[in-house]
Parts: C-alpha cells; structure tokens; sequence
C-alpha cells in the first residue's frame, strides 16, 4: 500500500539528493559536464575526487563568514518574529473591537506573494527616492544607506523576513492561545494573580508544544530563506548579506565557469547542518519532557 508514496518520495527527494551528493564528490563545473553543440554531444568528463570539494570549503574563510552571519540572520529573524508574534497574538486573543480588521490586517503580509513584497521593499530601501529616506529627509536626518552599507543592508533583510514572517507565528500563537481554557485565568484571577504572573504561569506553558514546532519550522525556513536575501540585495555589498544558500546558488548558476561541484557540497553541508540542528534540538525537548 505505501509502495505509490515510496516511490514518489524517491523520484522527488530521493533521487536530486543523491544527484547533489555525487556531484560534491566531483569536480564537475560549467566546462566538462555533458553539453549539447546542435546535433552533437560532448560527453561528460568530470571526475571523481572524493571529499577535496569539502575539505576546501571547511578551510576556506569565506565558509565561516557566510556561517557565522547565516546563524546570527536565523537567531535574529527567529527570535524578533517570535516575539512579535505571540505579542500580537496575546493582545488578539482578547475581547477587542474590530478584533476582525486588525486580524485582517497583520495577516496581509502572507497573502501577497513574497517576491512581490521584497521588490515593494526594495523600493521603499531606495536611498535616493525611497519614501524612508524621504521621511527622514523631511524631519532634518540625513537619508540612510540600506542597501549600500554592510550594517544597514543587514538591519534590513532582517526586517522585511520578520515582516514576511509575522503573520504565520501570529496565526500559530492565536490558535495555541485559544487552546487554554479560559477557566484557568479566571480561577488565577480569583486567587489574586496579576497579569505577569497570569502570562508566565498559564499563556507560556499553554503554548509552549506549538511554540516548539513553529520555532523548528521558522528555523529551517529562515536558515534556507533565498529569496529575501538575492532579491533584496543579491549577497551584497560585496556578500556581506550572502547566507550559505545564496553562496550556493551563486556558485552554480552566477559563477564562471559555474562550479555544480562546490555548489553541491555547499547544499550537502547546509543540510547536515540542518539535520545536526533538528537532533540536538529533539533532545533538548526530550529532556524538558516534550514528545516530538
């Protein structure tokens, strides 16, 4: 009965994957895979060199920087967009008029595809017409570099991936909230909790299973989030804002000769990350008592 779903899972993930893995054992590039001249056929001439493709990468500087900022821009974005989520959903989550328009509202950003709110960002980053910086000009402050300096360029991939990011944590968040019986912040009231001391207690815990797995989620998905940073800022300046993904995709198909070899190891390496992260992260709910 699962042979169907087996074999999809093997013609969709299966086979690319031991694809990608092949080629990081090669030094396959632009000049000696297989190509096609018109009629003819230049066969493939790349070769076979084991882990070198790794071993250069593990020693290469630029491998760690491209870490070093992948990990601070998935902590940042992560973290702000938690915090913003279940912020807005706590004060959702009560008896509020227009309750329905500001849901609405702040889950506008999900509904617009997310190239189209990069470019609408884009524009808004704009140094010399964008309306930020027209702001800024018409209160006396000088306009602000964001997509020219490396610190600002930074700040602002992280904005507008928060900004992509928000509506799902607040989705998340609401429905947990509206999970907890309402029953527990009225027998807290009554034993004379104050509002702190209601969040900490009864909201935190209360969601606490979903903030596990839209954490993870949102994780993943920041660590390999290509399209905010190459069509934001393309990697720059000067690849100050590249993360391991968009390194990869650079190296593939921006590159000459385009190198599918090192591409390839990069991707492995992302996803090895990745699968470190999701163990070490299990344990750690284990050991709080969590079943995932």
């Amino acid at each position: 009965m699962i042979a169907p779903v087996v074999a999809v899972i093997a013609a969709i993930i299966g086979w690319p994957l031991v694809r990608g893995v092949w080629l990081s054992l090669t030094d396959a590039d632009e000049r000696n895979v297989e190509r096609h001249i018109g009629v003819n056929t230049i066969e493939a001439s790349y070769e076979f060199v084991g882990l070198d493709n790794y071993r250069d990468i593990l020693q290469d500087s630029t491998f760690w920087d491209r870490l070093g900022w992948t990990v601070l821009w998935t902590v940042a974005c992560v973290g702000i967009t938690f915090t913003l989520g279940l912020a807005l959903a706590v004060m959702l989550n009560r008896a509020l008029r227009g309750r329905t328009a500001y849901r609405m509202a702040l889950i506008l950003p999900w509904a617009i595809p997310a190239f189209v709110s990069v470019f609408a960002w884009r524009m808004l980053f704009n140094e010399r017409n964008g309306i930020l910086n027209g702001v800024l000009d018409g209160a006396g402050i000088d306009g602000v570099p964001w997509l020219s300096d490396p610190t600002w360029a930074k700040t602002a991939v992280i904005a507008v991936n928060v900004w992509l990011g928000v509506p799902f944590m607040l989705i998340a968040m609401l429905g947990a909230l509206q999970s907890i019986p309402a029953e527990q912040y009225e027998a807290a009231e009554m034993d004379g909790a104050n509002a702190w001391q209601r969040f900490t207690n009864i909201t935190l815990p209360g969601v606490r299973s979903v903030s596990m797995t839209v954490v993870l989620l949102s994780t993943v998905w920041t660590f390999n989030m290509f399209p905010v940073i190459f069509l934001l800022t393309r990697g720059g300046p000067a690849g100050s804002t590249d993360i391991l993904v968009t390194e990869a995709f650079r190296l593939a198909f921006v590159a000459s000769p385009r190198d599918f070899a090192n591409s390839a190891a990069w991707g492995v390496l992302i996803l090895l990350l990745l699968v470190l992260f999701a163990v070490a992260y299990r344990k750690a709910l284990r050991k709080q008592g969590e079943v995932w």
